[in-house]
């Protein structure tokens, strides 16, 4: 269910604006979707499993609320963010 550290390292150094940048909201909404991917794959396989799925709401909730800070400070970052995760808005 979890990112390994090398994908995780992938995700920071595709979606980095600066080297070593971890912080960036880019960063976190990529890394956020990729665990969100993976626990909605782990829902096709084990339906009941509701702690999960509370896990994944709140990882939801994060990455929206990454998406609007985004969006508030800079639309072109978080219309280049949207068409490269391809989350729909």
């Amino acid at each position: 269910m979890s990112i390994t550290a090398e994908r995780k390292a992938e995700l920071m150094k595709q979606y980095a604006r600066v080297e070593n940048d971890t912080g960036s909201p880019e960063v976190q909404v990529a890394i956020l979707t990729e665990r969100i991917v993976n626990l909605t794959e782990h829902f096709k396989t084990h339906r009941k499993d509701r702690h999960s799925r509370r896990g994944l709401l709140m990882l939801v909730s994060r990455r929206r609320s990454l998406l609007d800070y985004l969006k508030r400070k800079d639309e072109a970052r978080y219309q280049t963010i949207i068409q490269a995760l391809g989350i729909r808005r």
